[in-house]
């Protein structure tokens, strides 16, 4: 450890000295074995093993035929303002071996060592100053992950990470300058390291063709946890559970397909490390926000293996998906890192070059700019940060196969130095990228700092979270929304939100519930989280959660509350999957997961997160499943419900029929004044006569048209339902009231009279034109 008077010193610009002890793993510095503490200078004695001077890129590890048909690998780090880099290769015993790169072109260390094959294990020593206080933080005593590793193998202590692993002395008295006292203790052996992949060209299976290719319009976005959604299914052999194998099966695949999505949105599944404030409590981080390695797939969810065969894992996955054509969205987490803020370890781009990849205080380059309440913020406007970024995706896509993205907390990187920018770099390599341009881009439109909040500022190419909808559905149906002003808006595709641009209706990903927060269940059970769970005193999560719970908290064995539940999850998925935009279910809302009213499980790896496919057992659940699936396939088969464009609310025929019309319960038109007034019913009607553009073949798009009565009263209440134009009858297809939905198809019901709602229930009627019989009443 450095001495305090060696810290001030530093202070004044005096370069520490390099100090490494060894602890653990036995270590061969440069072919022999040592016990000094101190580390020798990188290019001080003759190397273990030939380092030939190979090429600058591609950057990360790749295994090649070298010169004279010598097969190895070529090793190439960015390293801006280190002063040295070693390689360090670990064989099967453990046994490190170091070696110098002393090649350097345009900032990137590089090297080609002859003999080493898939399968090696690896990472970097980089050398260089410690002076915190301008934000430099090399310490050569730290064995550092490739940010262009394709594989890690390894993982933390269990029961919290060693001090090892931090390039500060993390116990240091004094924790007010804690992160300047710099630690000289190996980390090596408490690390996970990189793996060498074989560099396989990438299969036919990811050419277009192969690809679904789901059209925008036409998709409905599942988002799912890898591990959680497998981890207790009956029909997914046990050794698969909780893992890529596991989500390839089919019986995890039938289950997708029965229920009608078109994509997976896969949570994080780049390789992730786990706080150490979770491990000391026996947590993990279950949900995977924490990101060290940007082009591997996390290890633990490999059943194969995890020296390289995670790799191809992964790739099985997709193209077993793709197979059924669902596409397969990433959850990815460009805007921090999990080496957190300055009292953070040190795992890899801290060690590697802490200014240049980290967004420091202009004021104090100690600290860090912190965007995302995680500690740090990646530099995206530096150019290696976002080769880095676009690098990792066009990975994913060319050589894993994946279609799109989900970005976590995206305004971070959308910000210049400052301020979001929608002509940031980031964005503006992502519109001209012939590979990413491609893929389906979704927004997480907003971050924790200073105007960070950007739903519907994102440029065409992009689609957003819209959790206006979310709020505005949800408060509908707990019987908060002052007016329908905000509900029509997102009803119909929020074109207060979108239409600019050339954006489109499909711009808005439409949701209720997400990973963070309740499930659907819960929603409807709880008014308050249970968090206690987490061990942070029910502090942790939001408290705007916009929920209801019928009238009792948490579970109960009344069949009225319970019934009414039900109910309410059916409205709920009823007008999320008629809504315009582009809908997302929440993995297991579909059969009335629960979390315990826990709205924050990002540390709960257990029964609390997982899927509990015995709910499919139990008739009510069986029958949301029903509806949902129900729903979907309605969405799938009509046009009308998957615009492409955005209403008009004008009459495009003589009749004066709309693409879109606002009906009160007494069958008129919405009037500016009824927009303002108190409401708990609202009817929406969808044209199909007046659909925009044409389909493959140059043709019209025509389809039925649609009444959908929304009424969230207590008590069941009467609409008159429109006449001409709109229809001489209706034929009812959903009636949420109910909860096996067999018995409401068919019925017919006159154009111009009244009908019964029930309350807190949706009525999806279609028209019906020149029906010979209608009933009389609802």
């Amino acid at each position: 450890m450095s001495s305090a008077a060696e810290q001030e010193a530093l202070r004044g610009g005096r370069r520490g000295t390099g100090a490494a002890a060894v602890n653990g793993e036995a270590v061969v510095v440069n072919g022999a074995p040592t016990q000094s503490r101190a580390a020798p200078r990188a290019a001080s004695v003759v190397p273990a093993v030939p380092v030939w001077p190979g090429a600058p890129t591609p950057l990360g590890a790749r295994f090649r035929v070298g010169p004279d048909g010598v097969a190895g690998t070529n090793f190439a780090l960015w390293a801006g303002g280190a002063e040295a880099v070693e390689l360090c290769l670990f064989d099967d015993r453990g046994v490190e071996t170091r070696a110098p790169l002393t090649e350097l072109t345009h900032e990137i260390w590089h090297g080609f060592v002859p003999g080493v094959r898939p399968g090696r294990r690896y990472g970097y020593r980089v050398h260089g100053r410690w002076d915190p206080w301008t934000g430099a933080r090399w310490n050569p005593a730290k064995l550092l992950l490739d940010p262009y590793a394709r594989a890690v193998d390894g993982d933390f202590a269990t029961h919290g990470l060693p001090p090892e692993v931090y390039g500060h002395v993390r116990d240091w008295p004094q924790q007010h300058v804690a992160d300047t006292v710099r630690d000289d203790r190996d980390s090596a052996p408490y690390v996970p390291k990189g793996v060498v992949v074989h560099d396989d060209a990438p299969d036919d299976e990811w050419a277009d063709d192969r690809r679904p290719k789901t059209p925008w319009a036409d998709s409905v976005i599942y988002e799912v946890h890898v591990r959680g959604f497998t981890k207790l299914h009956p029909g997914i052999p046990e050794e698969l559970r909780g893992t890529y194998a596991g989500l390839a099966h089919p019986a995890a695949i039938d289950h997708l397909v029965r229920l009608g999505v078109t994509a997976v949105e896969l949570l994080p599944v780049h390789q992730f490390a786990h706080e150490d404030h979770l491990l000391q409590r026996g947590l993990r981080n279950y949900w995977g926000y924490n990101s060290i390695g940007y082009f591997a797939p996390h290890a633990a969810y490999a059943a194969s293996g995890t020296r390289g065969e995670q790799v191809g894992e992964f790739r099985r996955m997709v193209r077993a998906l793709h197979e059924a054509g669902i596409e397969v969205i990433l959850d990815v987490v460009y805007n921090h890192t999990a080496e957190a803020g300055e009292l953070g370890p040190m795992f890899s781009l801290k060690g590697i070059d802490n200014r240049g990849y980290y967004r420091l205080q202009s004021s104090d380059a100690r600290r860090y700019a912190d965007y995302t309440g995680c500690g740090n913020t990646l530099q995206v406007v530096q150019p290696h940060v976002l080769r880095l970024i676009t690098d990792s995706l066009r990975y994913w896509v060319t050589e894993m196969g994946v279609d799109g993205f989900r970005f976590d907390l995206a305004a971070a990187l959308a910000r210049s130095f400052h301020d979001v920018d929608m002509l940031s770099p980031f964005l503006a390599v992502i519109a001209q990228d012939p590979v990413l341009r491609r893929v389906k881009l979704i927004a997480e439109p907003w971050d924790v700092g200073s105007g960070g909040y950007q739903v519907g500022a994102f440029p065409p190419l992009w689609t957003e979270w819209n959790d206006r909808y979310r709020g505005a559905v949800r408060d509908f149906w707990r019987g908060a929304l002052p007016d329908v002003r905000d509900l029509g808006y997102r009803l119909s595709g929020s074109s207060d939100l979108y239409a600019w641009g050339g954006r489109r209706p499909y711009a808005s990903v439409n949701f209720v519930t997400a990973h963070d927060g309740f499930t659907l269940r819960d929603l409807v059970s709880y008014e308050r989280k249970h968090n206690e769970a987490n061990g942070e005193g029910n502090r942790d999560g939001s408290d705007d959660n916009r929920s209801w719970n019928c009238g009792a908290e948490g579970e109960s064995a009344d069949e009225r509350v319970a019934e009414l539940r039900r109910r309410q999850l059916r409205n709920l998925l009823t007008t999320l999957l008629l809504s315009t935009g582009v809908p997302m279910l929440v993995a297991g809302d579909e059969m009335g997961r629960t979390q315990g009213g826990s709205n924050n499980a990002y540390c709960q790896d257990n029964e609390v997160s997982w899927v509990d496919w015995g709910l499919l057992d139990e008739p009510g659940w069986a029958a949301l499943f029903d509806l949902t699936s129900r729903l979907i396939s309605l969405r799938h088969r009509h046009p009308v419900l998957r615009r492409r464009a955005f209403f008009s609310g004008r009459a495009h025929s003589a009749d004066g029929l709309r693409d879109l019309a606002w009906f009160t319960a007494r069958g008129t038109e919405m009037t500016e004044g009824d927009w303002y007034a108190p409401t708990a019913t609202l009817g929406m009607y969808l044209s199909g006569r007046d659909i925009p553009g044409r389909d493959s073949r140059g043709e019209p798009v025509v389809d039925d048209s649609f009444l959908a009565i929304l009424h969230a009263a207590d008590r069941a209440g009467s609409f008159v339902l429109p006449g001409a134009p709109w229809a001489q009858a209706y034929e009812v297809v959903v009636d949420t009231s109910l909860e096996e939905q067999g018995a409401a198809p068919g019925t017919l019901l006159h154009a111009d009279t009244a009908v019964t709602v029930a309350g807190r229930s949706v009525l999806l009627l279609r028209v019906r034109e020149g029906a010979a019989e209608a009933s009389a009443g609802g």
